[in-house]
């Protein structure tokens, strides 16, 4: 695809929502369902995946760890926005490989230390460009590949995240925060992703 052939994708798009702002506002959903031994399946739309602990939590290995799938959706969302912009911008990559990689205290998420953070202390975004482009547009490849970047931009600047609860009977959703929801050090409900649990 050109940067023409992606103008022509877009264009209606954005007059659109220029038109129409509130049609621009769409809802990601992702469910999921306890699987065996302490697992979860994901159905993402185009496959179905088990994930399960990481090893270092007492996992087997053999389903996927959701902190490896965090850090894929980042390179995955990454990826896609630089090959946009590169392609918006003319610029050509013959080549470019993501690298994303995560610290973080298995002691936090075990319940060991009250004063070990649950989650990602650190996240590091690396790209490896083969190109003919010079430094300036590669800093602006880059500066906009962030600034577009749903993944990259969702986790620097956090949103509202809320857990909600219902039973499966099809009883009334709580709708308040649940009291009973471990806390972190630092006041913060313990939560890795926000799953909409949707009535089948």
């Amino acid at each position: 695809m050109n940067a023409e052939e992606l103008r022509s994708l877009q264009a209606p798009l954005k007059e659109r929502y220029r038109e129409a702002p509130e049609t621009a506002l769409i809802t990601l959903r992702a469910q999921g369902r306890i699987g065996e031994g302490v697992s979860c399946k994901i159905e993402t739309g185009k496959a179905l995946v088990v994930a399960g602990l990481h090893p270092a939590g007492g996992g087997s290995g053999q389903d996927a760890c959701s902190g490896d799938m965090l850090l894929e959706a980042l390179v995955a969302c990454a990826g896609v926005t630089l090959n946009a912009v590169a392609t918006a911008l003319g610029i050509e990559l013959r080549d470019a490989s993501l690298h994303a990689e995560g610290d973080l205290d298995i002691r936090g998420t075990l319940g060991l230390s009250k004063e070990v953070p649950v989650g990602f202390r650190n996240i590091r975004l690396q790209f490896t460009l083969d190109t003919d482009a010079s430094e300036d547009q590669l800093a602006t490849l880059l500066r906009l590949t962030e600034r577009y970047c749903v993944v990259y931009q969702t986790l620097a600047h956090p949103p509202a995240l809320a857990v909600t609860r219902k039973r499966a009977s099809g009883a009334p959703s709580n709708m308040t925060p649940d009291p009973s929801i471990e806390q972190t050090a630092t006041g913060e409900p313990v939560a890795a992703a926000h799953v909409k649990r949707e009535s089948t």
